[in-house]
Order: C-alpha cells, then structure tokens, then sequence
C-alpha cells in the first residue's frame, strides 16, 4: 500500500474516533441537524476503518509469516512460507476493496429520485417505447422492493406515453439508477408498421435526486401557477375540479405539473418539490459544465445522441458508453437490469480509481 493511501485510513480512522466522541457530547444530541450529519459522515467512514483493520491484521499475519520463513525447523519454514502466500492475496484484494471505499460518496446517493420519461424522434413508435421503458423501470423497482409513485404523465392511445413522470423511493435507488439519464434508442419492427421493416425511435430518460423544498431557495414572485382538471387517458375528465396544478418557472422556463392526488394543496406540494429538485439538478451541473452542456448530456432526443440501444431482432442491449452489450434483452426489457448496471458502477469506479473524477459522465 502507497504511503497517500495509508495516511488517508490513518486520517479516517482518527476521524472516526473523534465523531464518537462528539456524538457523545450533550450539544451535539441537543442539535438534531449536527446529529444526524455527524451520523451520516460515520456511516461512511465505518466500512472503510473496519477494512482497514482487516488489512493492518494480515499485514502483521504477513510480518509474522515472514519471520517463520527463516526459522531453521524445515516444517516451520514451510508453514511460514504458505502463511506469507496467503496474506499477500489477502493484502491485496483487501486494497482493492479499500481503493473502492475511498472514492468520494456521491451525496445523493441516499435520496429518493425523480424520473422523466419523454418518447423523442419516431412518432407513434418513440411514445410506445416510452412506455416499455416505463415498465422496465418500474418492474425492475418492484424487484428491489422500492415503491413509486406516477406524479404526471401524458399516455397515447396505443399504450405508450409522450411523457410520464415518477418518484421512487428506497434504498440505494439512486446510487443504482442515476446513469440512466440519456438518449435510449429502439431498433425493431414497430406495431405501427404494415410492411415488416425494422425501424429506429429513441427515447429520453431523465434521472434526479429528489431534494426538499426548504433546502431550495424559490422566490413565490418567479412562478406562474395553473390549475386545471385533471385528465385520463383520451382526454375524459378524472374530476370535475380543478385540482391539477402546473407551475412555471419564468426564469429558467422549467415546467412542473401534478394531477395525480385529489387535493390541490397535494399536487401544489409535489409540484413545488419537483421544482425544487430541478432547480438543485440545473445548480449542481452548472458548477461542473455550461447549462448548454447540461442541456447535450440529457440530449434533445436526436438518434446520434443514444447512451443505449435495444436491438430487437439481435435480442442485444448496448450500453455505448462502456461498451457493453448483452444478448438478454428480453429479460432486460422486463426488468432484469443488474447486469448492465453493475457494469456501469464497476466502469464509473474503475475511472474514479484511475483519476477520472467524473467517472462515467
């Protein structure tokens, strides 16, 4: 192990202890906001103290195993040199797994997350894709046990969606979805087509971690708020009160709208902090990119733009940003999405691990 790297587990490991120390302390569990951040930096540094304890213990087992090497007694010799095999495999893979816990967290990771949903280029075809995506999704939550919950969405006459909005809540949600965002493309014979040819329709996914409003500083006097009744699928009236709110952000021109709850003081809630959430997204990329750029990654729909396409006669996935293809794309399309984002947590460490801080993105 490099002497950076040790020093870092030295510094997380005296770190850890402090934090101990302070949760200890009456003005720290008097103050429920200082309590739950120094909580929160424990639960992160916890892991990674423990592995490094594991690793000084085979560290001291390989010092060990190095003195017996040189013992005089043949046998003792024998154990000493199978002994230092062992602990220097050990050494390593628990490095390995050290270099892994030492990437930064990414500090929405623990959020629940907003989906966006929009069929792009190809009619009628981009819209039912859409909606597989839709379903994808949501069939791939209910086998994590994560629950969601459709808070707008605009559905076709032939099963798809121009646009669909969704929360999910659960654990590890958006440390598994969040590289999501981007241009996904379909290549099959659509429904729609009477002279069996194969065709290309893209849709756009858009993935955010949900903040709260009060952690969002809005001014009451930038917004536009609608209200008006709530509509089903053709255009035939849920409701006949007008408890769906739409709620414009003149500023930037973001557009939220909520008709799914029966009050108008709920769907104004889940507007507001659908606003917020989308606000805090367009903030945190402006620090690392152009809002231009910004606008390119999630992509206009355009099929050069494609992060991943689904090639139905071939029965293939490809990610294009890793490179990774799979020949289940039946099992994909219903929800079996591990392993392509396995593949892609692994690349976004590996890259993390090599330097690149940006990972995939």
């Amino acid at each position: 192990m490099d002497k950076s790297m040790f020093d870092r587990l030295t510094t997380s490991e005296k770190r850890l202890h402090e934090i101990d120390d302070l949760l200890l302390l009456p003005e720290t569990t008097s103050d429920m906001r200082e309590f739950k951040k120094l909580s929160k930096e424990r639960s992160i540094l916890e892991p990674i103290v423990e592995k490094f304890k594991e690793w000084q213990y085979a560290d001291q087992n390989k010092k060990d195993a190095l003195e017996m090497c040189n013992d005089s007694d043949p046998e003792i010799s024998q154990m000493g040199k199978d002994e230092l095999k062992k602990n220097e495999q050990l050494l390593e893979s628990i490095e390995e797994e050290l270099k892994i816990l030492l990437i930064p967290k990414d500090p929405n990771d623990g959020k629940d997350i907003i989906f966006e949903i929009k069929g792009a280029v190809g009619g009628d075809e981009a819209n039912i894709f859409a909606g597989d995506l839709f379903r994808m999704y949501t069939r791939y939550c209910e086998t994590k046990g994560w629950k969601y919950k459709i808070v707008d969405e605009s559905p076709t006459g032939l099963g798809g969606y121009s646009y669909v909005q969704f929360v999910v809540s659960g654990d590890d949600a958006y440390s598994r979805l969040k590289f999501e965002s981007g241009v996904h493309r379909v290549q099959r014979v659509p429904k729609t087509e009477a002279n069996g040819r194969i065709h290309t329709s893209t849709a756009t996914v858009v993935v955010m971690p949900q903040v709260e409003t009060a952690d969002v500083n809005i001014n009451t006097a930038d917004l536009r708020v609608d209200r008006y009744r709530s509509q089903g699928a053709g255009g035939q009236n849920v409701n006949k009160t007008e408890s769906a709110v739409r709620i414009t952000h003149i500023p930037t021109g973001i557009v939220v709208s909520c008709q799914t709850e029966k009050s108008q003081i709920q769907n104004h809630e889940i507007c507001m902090q659908m606003l917020a959430s989308k606000l805090a997204q367009l903030e945190e990329d402006k620090k690392a990119e152009t809002e231009a750029q910004y606008r390119s990654k999630i992509g206009s729909g355009d099929r050069n733009e494609k992060i991943r396409t689904y090639n139905y006669p071939q029965n293939r996935v490809t990610d294009h940003r890793i490179g990774f293809s799979i020949l289940q794309l039946d099992r994909v399309v219903d929800g079996d999405l591990d392993p392509i984002i396995d593949a892609l947590i692994n690349y976004d460490q590996e890259q993390k691990i090599a330097g690149n801080e940006k990972g995939i993105y």
